[in-house]
């Protein structure tokens, strides 16, 4: 299709329409639960006045708000990331801002948050902060997601969960127990085995038998349906709901100054920031890098378009009452299919799309058999160690840091904060000023304030 090669640079980038079909559809199975979990964590809390949010006009604007934003990235940014309500940012919202203000003021700091990404995206300073990182930094992100989002997929599986004895166990006693933990089992060695096969769209096969088997196994045994997860697999009774959007326009942007005081909404305001920032920055480099994306000076094509898309899905999320929404990492399961430009993004948007109509089979596909894509992609994303110059204690040791503590702190936020904070220490206890960008003096405070931000707070209250 020589109009959608040209557009989307599909020869170039290596790629057919038919692989970018594949890895937009695997993109939206892995991720399809920010629809069912988004609104459970946000209609869980409730705001200053005691009012809480809805299920479903909070489904409503979770897809439409996650529809939208990736259909811009495709068309846009031409790159195959997904866009939706961030995990994590979404408990800011729910947990530290709305205490504090009310439901639309709470959605009021997310749209200045998309406001304040926007204004760095367009003026430059964010992509020439995302430059300043070394590459072998950059390369350590890779690798840091990778081990973030495997250990995302054995938790939600779960295969791994949290001991009474230790942090982490296998299974739910320490060995593998019940019949969904079995169900991730058989997805994931047939994933594998398809993958080691070179099988043609493997990830997205194994996806869909295994949640075929999980909807067969949950009808025919005894199965305490909370273990399956947020979605548990069964043949949903109506097919078509019809969207609440309720929601949309719900917003107060300045409200929360006012109601919660200066200091508190500035403290907020400052994470969602930091915490977006950096969220879609590693995962931006992190993706990118797995589709072969990055040159040879670790820099991302029409970078500045895909920050300032991130900024505008951030303050669509405000507006539409869905919390902010940012690139997801599991964007990097479509990158596994094959997935290398925005075609990939249009196809996950446009069937987030259909999801506002068709949000009951969204229920369909359990965590037991979306997760094998998140382990098997986390694995891939490993390769880039390759590139990490671990005979350099300079980057060896922030690399490592960044690696490490994705997935032990649950945050690329933080592993992204303490190698840039460590690798400025190490070139400057070595005199090595000169091979410091500003930038890095900047950041490196910057991060410095979000690790302290609790002291700062309390030292200024």
């Amino acid at each position: 299709m020589p109009v959608l090669d040209r557009f989307f640079e599909l020869s170039r980038r290596g790629s057919t329409v038919g692989r970018e079909v594949r890895g937009g559809v695997t993109t939206f199975m892995a991720m399809a639960y920010i629809i069912l979990l988004n609104p459970i964590i946000l209609a869980g809390a409730h705001d200053v006045t005691g009012a809480k949010l809805t299920i479903a006009q909070l489904t409503t604007s979770t897809a439409l708000t996650a529809a939208i934003s990736t259909l811009l990235m495709g068309l846009v940014g031409n790159a195959p990331l997904a866009l939706a309500a961030g995990l994590g940012l979404n408990a800011v919202v729910a947990y530290q801002a709305a205490p504090h203000m009310t439901w639309p003021q709470a959605m009021g700091l997310v749209v200045l948050e998309g406001a304040v990404i926007i204004v760095l995206a367009v003026s430059g300073l964010r992509a020439l902060i995302m430059n300043s990182i070394p590459l072998a930094l950059k390369h350590a992100i890779s690798v840091g997601i990778g081990l973030f989002i495997a250990l995302i997929g054995l938790v939600d599986s779960g295969f791994v969960t949290r001991g009474s004895g230790t942090p982490v166990q296998l299974g739910a006693t320490g060995h593998l127990t019940g019949w969904p933990v079995a169900v991730f089992c058989f997805g994931l060695l047939l994933m594998i085995a398809l993958y080691a096969r070179r099988t043609p769209a493997a990830i997205l096969i194994s996806i869909v038998v295994t949640a075929i088997v999980a909807i067969v196994v949950n009808s025919v045994a005894t199965i305490d349906q909370a273990d399956w997860g947020v979605v548990a697999p069964r043949v949903p009774e109506s097919v078509v709901s019809a969207p609440d959007f309720g929601l949309v326009g719900q917003v107060d942007v300045f409200g929360g100054f006012v109601t919660a005081g200066a200091l508190t909404a500035t403290v907020v305001l400052f994470t969602l920031v930091l915490s977006g920032f950096f969220d879609a920055m590693g995962t931006i480099i992190g993706v990118s890098d797995e589709a072969g994306l990055v040159d040879e000076r670790g820099r991302v094509p029409r970078l500045g378009r895909i920050l300032t898309v991130d900024g505008v899905a951030a303050m669509m999320g405000g507006v539409s009452s869905s919390s902010a929404n940012t690139v997801f990492v599991e964007s990097a399961a479509g990158v596994g299919e094959g997935a290398r430009t925005g075609l990939a993004s249009l196809v996950t948007g446009a069937v987030m799309a259909l999801a506002l109509l068709f949000t009951p089979l969204a229920a369909v596909v359990p965590a037991a058999a979306a997760a094998p894509a998140l382990v098997l992609v986390g694995a891939l994303m490993m390769m880039q160690s390759k590139n990490v110059p671990w005979d350099d204690p300079d980057l060896a040791l922030p690399a490592f840091l960044t690696i490490a503590l994705m997935p032990f702190t649950y945050s690329i936020t933080n592993g992204v904060g303490a190698g840039v904070i460590v690798y400025t220490l190490i070139k400057a206890a070595r005199g090595k000023f000169g091979e410091i960008p500003w930038l890095l003096w900047v950041v490196s405070l910057v991060f410095a304030a979000y690790f302290a931000i609790d002291w700062v707070g309390g030292f200024f209250s």
